[in-house]
């Protein structure tokens, strides 16, 4: 299906991939690529975790990034999820100030999921996006809707569908590419701008190929230099010590830091091994590394004048049980009032059916657009402060958890679902990331069994059958069990679904 020299593309085709993006394509991958890959490895021969001294000037001076647009100036609440078409009318519909549409953690990457997740896109940019429910519902888009932001893939991530001069693209790249080519003077028509969330960074370096990656496509396509803006999720233990040198890097193109609070968990434990944290439940956002990496990040931001970005809000409205869904939402309303009067300019959920209840948190604690104003002079973070680990305890209950949440979400992911409702919590890519952590320190340190694990799973998981539950249970006690920790195991699951893509 390549159509230009040197790319090589496979699985179905679609008329966002012609001739004139291949070309755009195998420009990003030529310039960049080589760099992503090296910047890759030189995660690995990091050692410990400390301000960096070769960036200290940056750190103390004065610099602000660069304004946003006014279209950005409220961005009190935040929706995210995938991107089939469904999934984005809602959340365009939400009510909320911005919708994420996420190509990332929530997205489990098929190639049929990629390509149609970009048709969605073009197709809600242009506003002519609708849906047709098996059922006969009709779903299409109000006259008011959310801003459009989209997350690509993280560096680490590859499209093994498609290659240049022989090598996997970077998943980064791919969906950056696809969505700004088609789409970004469409935006800037319509008076919005191409707007990004960036993943799983875990250097200034990593942000400085990013910025580059920026101004080659809008020299390019002829955009002015800083029309992009991307806000970057802080969820790496190593980022948040350089939010100051992420943000200067993308000063020309930067709306800020997020609290990316459940990837932060899986990194905070994945970079310690030599750590065993509390259960999940027991991680909260009021004490230690938690509450001292959002503090340092909304300070950090309103001192540069950026936005400083609150944590998903996983809850789902429970429908059949009053009581249930109360607490349920007093845990929303408690979490959602912290961030409003700890200075966060705004927050993220996972439901349209917490907006709502977010948006009337900020509305009464936030008198203008945002809270930039509110520069946290108060706050002293140090190394300590962002490598406490809180107390707390390791429970059989938060065992059980971790298995029946991580094995039933692996095994959605591995039927192409990468958004998955679970005991009334919204769960990506994140969630079954601290499951495999949490067990695999366990497991590590001698605080259970390889044979307590196994019982653990047959419980757990008597009454799963049919679908992909064997593969996800053999892939979820792998992950556990293995001598070496795996990056990420989106990796193996990856290899996995493309081996079910070549046997359909």
């Amino acid at each position: 299906m390549g159509l230009v020299n040197g790319i090589e593309l496979t699985g179905r085709s679609s008329e966002l991939l012609g001739a004139s993006v291949q070309e755009f394509l195998v420009a990003l991958e030529r310039r960049f690529g080589e760099r992503r890959r090296e910047l890759l490895a030189k995660r690995k021969t990091r050692k410990g975790f400390d301000f960096l001294p070769e960036t200290a000037s940056v750190r103390a001076g004065e610099w602000r990034v660069a304004p946003v647009p006014e279209v950005l100036a409220d961005r009190r609440v935040e929706i995210t999820g995938p991107t089939d078409a469904k999934m984005v009318i809602n959340a365009l519909n939400s009510g909320a100030n911005v919708f994420m549409a996420d190509c990332e953690d929530s997205l489990a990457p098929s190639w049929e999921n990629v390509i149609a997740g970009q048709e969605s896109l073009y197709r809600a940019v242009r506003r002519t996006l609708t849906f047709t429910s098996p059922e006969g519902k009709a779903y299409a888009l109000n006259e008011k809707t959310a801003l459009l932001f989209v997350r690509p893939r993280g560096w680490h991530l590859e499209e093994a569908h498609v290659k240049v001069d022989g090598k996997a693209m970077g998943g980064g790249l791919f969906d950056f590419g696809v969505f700004f080519f088609h789409n970004a003077k469409e935006q800037l028509a319509r008076g919005v701008g191409p707007f990004f969330y960036l993943p799983k960074l875990e250097s200034h370096l990593e942000a400085r190929l990013w910025n580059d990656v920026f101004d080659f496509a809008q020299d390019t396509l002829g955009i002015k230099r800083g029309t992009i803006k991307a806000t970057v999720l802080i969820e790496t233990l190593p980022a948040a010590f350089e939010m100051d040198e992420i943000l200067y890097e993308l000063r020309e193109h930067s709306a800020g830091l997020n609290c990316g609070r459940w990837d932060y968990i899986f990194s905070f434990i994945k970079k310690q091994p030599d750590l065993v944290l509390p259960d999940r439940s027991q991680l909260t956002m009021d004490k230690g590394f938690l509450r001292a990496y959002a503090q340092k990040l909304i300070q950090t931001c309103h001192r540069r004048g950026a936005f400083a970005m609150g944590g998903m809000a996983a809850q789902i409205p429970i429908k059949d049980d009053a009581a249930a869904n109360e607490a349920a939402m007093a845990r929303v309303r408690a979490d959602k009032e912290r961030e409003a009067k700890d200075g966060h300019d705004g927050t993220w959920v996972a439901h349209p059916g917490l907006v709502p209840v977010a948006r009337a948190i900020f509305d009464a604690h936030v008198k203008g657009q945002n809270q930039l104003s509110v520069l946290r002079n108060d706050v002293s973070i140090t190394r300590e402060d962002l490598l406490r680990v809180p107390e707390g305890t390791n429970t059989e209950d938060g065992l059980r958890h971790n298995v029946r949440v991580g094995v039933r979400y692996l095994e959605a992911w591995l039927r192409g679902q990468g958004c998955v409702p679970l005991f009334n919590l919204m769960e990506d890519a994140a969630t079954a990331e601290i499951s495999r952590a949490q067990v695999w320190q366990q497991v590590r340190h001698g605080r259970i069994t390889v044979a307590k694990l196994d019982q653990v799973i047959r419980e757990e998981l008597a009454d799963a059958k049919g679908g992909k539950f064997d593969e996800a249970m053999a892939l979820f006690r792998a992950l556990s069990t293995s001598d070496q920790f795996e990056e990420f195991l989106t990796l193996p699951a990856y290899q996995w679904l493309l081996a079910a893509e070549a046997k359909s």
